[in-house]
């Protein structure tokens, strides 16, 4: 059975396609056990500790994430979560002990506010 090129040339793009459709990800790949409930820690101005009172953040298994009715994607990137829907982004650093600080410039100068994991997202077994 002979093709001519322009049968060769969509055998060959069907052919790519699908090699792409295989490899390439369908969803967002996010650390393992990253998703959870995360209660606000602290919040640091100009250094000094105070309380916090911010609503629970929720990083979903699915890449999704829920903050006071804010809700988006999260990527994760080395040591940097990011939180972003289609007008809004936002970075935080993940440190040790499922810990996500968000740095800031607000009003009375730079801001850390400090997310700690209270709650393993469905799925994952461990507990921080």
């Amino acid at each position: 059975m002979a093709f001519g090129k322009t049968g060769l040339r969509i055998v060959v793009a069907l052919g790519l396609a699908l090699v792409f459709a295989i490899c390439a990800p369908g969803s967002k790949a996010q650390i393992p056990g990253i998703a959870g409930k995360y209660q606000c820690a602290q919040v640091k101005v100009h250094g000094k500790v105070k309380p916090c009172s911010s609503a629970h953040l929720t990083l979903k298994s699915d890449g999704h994430f829920e903050l006071r009715g804010w809700e988006g994607d999260y990527t994760v990137s080395g040591s940097y979560v990011e939180l972003s829907d289609k007008l809004v982004r936002s970075k935080a650093k993940l440190e040790p002990g499922y810990k996500l600080v968000f740095r800031y410039q607000g009003k009375e100068g730079i801001v850390e506010v400090t997310y700690e994991r209270r709650q393993s997202a469905p799925g994952n077994d461990s507990l921080s």
